[in-house]
């Protein structure tokens, strides 16, 4: 059957196909439009731990959300489809972090790594590693693009995307980040692991491509990445927690809020988002929760306006989702994935549909 005849002969409101890809779609990865590649990795973690198993649960619990989306009501009609990850990334992060431990304890001790040779060579061994991580990652992203299709990243800890940012640089001469996050991520080499997931936006600043990074939602940082934002200059701007929250407690709508956070932003625009932006009510396991955030809704209202503005959404990555005793945070992180995917459609003029209007 040609795509058209399959999207006749599927029924999106039965449960999802066992057999099938993402979302129990019916597509395969020639037939759809969006490629999600998945990167379970968490070798630097240095707090909670799970995110590398992070893409299985989203998997899983995408087979519980109704295709039938108010914002992108024809989305699934498009396809998406979860490639598979080479079965060696997993290994390695699993080999790679039981080392990274032991790294992690003897600094967290107060201890001089110089004075352990043995932890010298691991800690080597584990920036090599990401560093080979980095370069798989920008080739499988272009294969795809290669192939005509929108591809984004579902992680993993935040560490992961940057062989993405890669490839969209070799895409694309400028472009900036949307940047979700609880965290800055601007620490340089934390606890001396050159691809640390508190490190992602201090790399992703070396690419001369990324023209902004605009980060919202942040409540944690310390002196050095407040340093690292200002010596940036135009390059970062920083839409705090608090004060977003004092503002909308002044009376500021979140829709202004909204327009000023897309007007810092150039015409074409890459989405990170770490699942800890949100309340913790929503990602109850994710690796470092920090109190306060963005309520779904919220989010999700950022990313349809974005799509709207006329920007360019180019990608998107969504990383830090640690699945634990319930699918709870996997089923978030499901229906966020499928909300990118609909404003990432919609920005690059896949037919999605028209909105389902409920207010008349």
């Amino acid at each position: 059957m040609n795509k058209q005849e399959i999207i006749e002969n599927f029924d999106p409101n039965q449960p999802g196909m066992a057999d099938a890809s993402i979302f129990g779609l019916p597509f395969s990865a020639e037939e759809s439009e969006i490629i999600v590649i998945p990167v379970p990795w968490e070798v630097t973690v240095s707090y909670g731990a799970g995110a590398s198993q992070g893409p299985e649960a989203i998997f899983e619990a995408s087979f519980q959300v109704d295709l039938f989306h108010q914002q992108f009501p024809e989305l699934w009609k498009q396809g998406i489809f979860m490639a598979d990850a080479p079965e060696h990334w997993m290994q390695k992060s699993i080999a790679l972090k039981q080392k990274a431990q032991e790294i992690i304890r003897v600094q967290e001790e107060g201890g001089d790594l110089n004075e352990h040779p043995n932890l010298i060579d691991d800690l080597n061994e584990i920036n090599q590693a990401c560093h080979d991580l980095n370069q798989e990652l920008e080739a499988l992203v272009l294969e795809w693009q290669a192939k005509g299709k929108k591809v984004a990243l579902i992680g993993g800890d935040h560490s992961t995307p940057l062989g993405y940012y890669q490839a969209l640089a070799r895409s694309h001469n400028s472009f900036g980040i949307l940047h979700f996050d609880a965290h800055m991520d601007f620490r340089k080499a934390y606890e001396n692991f050159t691809y640390s997931h508190a490190s992602i936006m201090y790399n992703a600043l070396q690419l001369p491509e990324i023209e902004r990074i605009v980060q919202v939602g942040i409540r944690d940082f310390c002196e050095q990445e407040f340093e690292v934002v200002k010596e940036a200059g135009e390059r970062v701007r920083i839409f705090s927690d608090a004060d977003m929250k004092a503002d909308r407690f002044e009376g500021k709508s979140w829709k202004t809020q909204c327009d000023e956070i897309i007007a810092a932003l150039p015409d074409k625009v890459s989405i990170s988002f770490d699942i800890d932006c949100l309340y913790q009510w929503y990602c109850p396991t994710t690796g470092t929760p920090v109190p306060g955030g963005l309520s779904f809704e919220e989010a999700t209202y950022l990313l349809t306006h974005l799509a709207n503005s006329g920007k360019e959404i180019i990608g998107f990555d969504l990383v830090e989702v640690s699945p634990g005793e319930t699918d709870w945070d996997g089923n978030v992180g499901a229906r966020l994935l499928f909300h990118l995917c609909g404003v990432l459609a919609k920005s690059q003029k896949i037919p999605v549909g028209e909105p389902l209007n409920f207010r008349n």
